[in-house]
């Protein structure tokens, strides 16, 4: 099979990527004869993996699966995503063509998650000011009907456009009894256009990502919420409830990051995976990155301009791993990705992780937090 898209320590350095070349990770490699698009003119895609063993997800400004930029168009809709990586299908739940019912409000969402049979969902609001604030929704019945909560977070947190840290099935296989959300610190906005760019929606330069958790039992009490706010003389996480002592997890300072991320947990590697761009918007830089927690320290796994190129247009700008696509193998996946223009739309394509060695990385310790790796 044709993977024409493999990277590594070379890729790393010639591209002055924020942190050292993984140990666990040696490269990626991609089988764009794999390539699927679907949904066009509908982007975004977040994924999560509910108790009823689909995946759900959301998309923006489109009409889902089915439908068109115009056909069945709403700002925010939820679609269920049935079956393994070579046969599946999706369907609208909420908005789009031919829905379930139809949606009940508007915004957008770059972050999706199941637990307890519950569907949590990330809002942020649309049209414009986009950063201004993000709210949760939940949904009962499996995305057919949604309410929007009080809990929110505002740009003058110095937090924006989050997503969920997806473990396995309905969260299972979650380090702790936490859940976990990953803010992209503001550094412009709301309603502003960065470097001449679209309004909200450009690379954050200087990147930094920061980290929240919460008791699944308090998901929606906001005082519930902590910040990771640096490490203490041993490196174990501090955390704060006060968002002002908040520390960046992930930081690119001369690059960026993307106004939008995602992070999945490999369970085969025991290595937390976080994708989002870098240098430039909707140019298909792409930055995939591991660490032994959700909290760092990262290395590259892939950091790379124009990826795709020339099997697809240099256009991407956000990346998924959904954990129900991770092969059983430890090394093979079936990564989701959007863009503009041609990639305005849902696809999927296929590749592998190339490791090093034999070398696995143990499970984290849940009490210290840490991963000891003995070489």
């Amino acid at each position: 099979m044709a993977l024409p898209c493999a990277t590594g320590f070379a890729a790393w350095a010639e591209a002055r990527a924020p942190y050292p070349p993984s140990a666990i990770i040696a490269g990626v490699e991609f089988d764009f004869s794999t390539h699927r698009r679907l949904a066009p003119g509908s982007d975004n895609w977040p994924l999560t993996w509910a108790d009823d063993g689909h995946l759900y997800t959301a998309w923006g400004d489109g009409g889902g699966f089915g439908g068109t930029n115009r056909e069945g168009r709403v700002y925010l809709g939820v679609a269920r995503v049935e079956g393994d990586p070579a046969s599946y299908s999706g369907s609208n739940v909420w908005g789009g063509v031919s829905p379930g019912r139809p949606a009940q409000f508007g915004g957008k969402s770059y972050g999706i998650l199941s637990v307890g049979g519950v569907l949590y969902l990330w809002v942020s609001p649309q049209p414009n000011p986009h950063l201004e604030y993000c709210q949760m929704a939940v949904s009962r019945d499996h995305g057919a009907s949604w309410r929007l909560t009080d809990l929110k977070f505002h740009f003058a947190d110095g937090l924006t456009l989050p997503t969920f840290l997806n473990f396995g099935r309905d969260y299972s296989g979650a380090r702790d009894g936490y859940v976990y959300s990953y803010f992209v610190q503001p550094a412009w906005g709301p309603g502003k256009a960065p470097r001449g760019g679209d309004t909200d929606f450009d690379v954050h330069i200087p990147g930094r990502i920061a980290l929240s958790r919460v008791p699944r039992a308090q998901l929606l009490d906001l005082g519930s919420y902590e910040f990771f706010a640096g490490r203490d003389a041993a490196g174990r996480p501090l955390w704060s409830h006060d968002v002002r002592q908040k520390r960046p997890v992930f930081t690119d300072e001369a690059n960026g990051v993307g106004w939008n991320l995602s992070v999945s947990f490999h369970p085969g590697l025991q290595r937390y995976l976080l994708c989002t761009q870098h240098t430039e918007n909707r140019a298909g830089n792409i930055g995939i990155y591991d660490a032994p927690e959700p909290w760092g320290p990262w290395t590259t796994v892939l950091f790379d301009r124009k990826w795709g190129v020339p099997h697809i247009e240099a256009s991407t700008w956000l990346w998924h791993f959904p954990t129900k696509w991770f092969g059983a193998d430890g090394s093979s996946f079936t990564m989701v990705f959007t863009g503009k223009n041609s990639n305005d739309s849902w696809n999927t394509v296929a590749g592998r992780f190339i490791l090093s060695g034999s070398e696995r990385a143990p499970a984290p310790d849940s009490e210290t937090g840490s991963s000891d790796r003995r070489r």
